[in-house]
C-alpha cells in the first residue's frame, strides 16, 4: 500500500463581539489538494470557533491514521493539546471546563489520526492563517452584517464570565 502524504490543517475563529455572531475557518492541503471549509453562528465565542475549525477539518479526512499538522493562531487549542491540558479535563470529566462539548468531539478524531499541532502568531502575514481568518470572518460576521440569516450554535453556554460590562471588563 503506498504510503499517503501528510495532511496540512490551517485553521482559525473569529468572533464580533465574544459572544457574538462568529465563524470558523479551514484551509486543507494534501499533495496538490487544496480545500477551504467555513462556517458561522449568530451567537459564539471566538475560543469555540477556534476549537470548531480544527473539528470540520478532521472530519473531511477519507481515511483513518492520516498525519495531520494542525496550524492555528489559537494558544487556547494549541496549549491544551501541547501543554496535555486536555488529557487532564478529560480525566476530570471535563468539570468547570469551557466547551466541553467541543473538546469531547475532538478527541476521538485526535485518536483516529497522528496530529501534531504548531501555533503561529494571529494576523502576522502567514498566507494559509490570513486566509482562514478572512474565511472565518466573512462566514461569521460578515454574513450577519449582509443580513444572513445564522444558525444558533447549540453548544454555546451563556455564563457571566463571557459577558461584557460598559467598560468592556467582564463579568466573570
Amino acid at each position: 500500500m503506498p504510503t499517503r502524504p501528510d495532511i496540512y490543517l490551517y485553521t482559525d475563529g473569529a468572533s464580533s463581539g465574544n459572544p457574538g455572531p462568529g465563524g470558523y475557518g479551514v484551509v486543507l492541503r494534501c499533495g496538490s489538494h487544496e480545500k477551504e471549509l467555513s462556517g458561522g453562528f449568530i451567537r459564539t465565542t471566538n475560543n469555540r470557533m477556534e476549537l470548531l475549525a480544527v473539528i470540520k477539518g478532521l472530519q473531511e479526512i477519507n481515511w483513518d491514521h492520516a498525519v495531520v499538522h494542525v496550524i492555528s493562531d489559537s494558544s487556547y487549542v494549541v496549549n491544551a493539546i501541547n501543554q496535555h491540558w486536555l488529557e487532564g479535563w478529560i480525566r476530570c470529566g471535563f468539570r468547570r471546563k469551557k466547551n466541553p462539548d467541543l473538546w469531547m468531539e475532538l478527541v476521538p478524531l485526535l485518536r483516529k489520526h497522528t496530529v501534531d499541532f504548531t501555533w503561529v502568531r494571529g494576523h502576522n502575514g502567514h498566507p494559509e492563517n490570513e486566509r482562514c481568518d478572512r474565511l472565518a470572518v466573512e462566514a461569521g460576521a460578515g454574513a450577519h452584517s449582509r443580513g444572513e440569516v445564522l444558525p444558533e450554535d447549540t453548544g454555546f453556554v451563556e455564563d457571566d464570565s463571557n459577558l461584557l460590562t460598559a467598560d468592556g471588563n467582564t463579568l466573570g
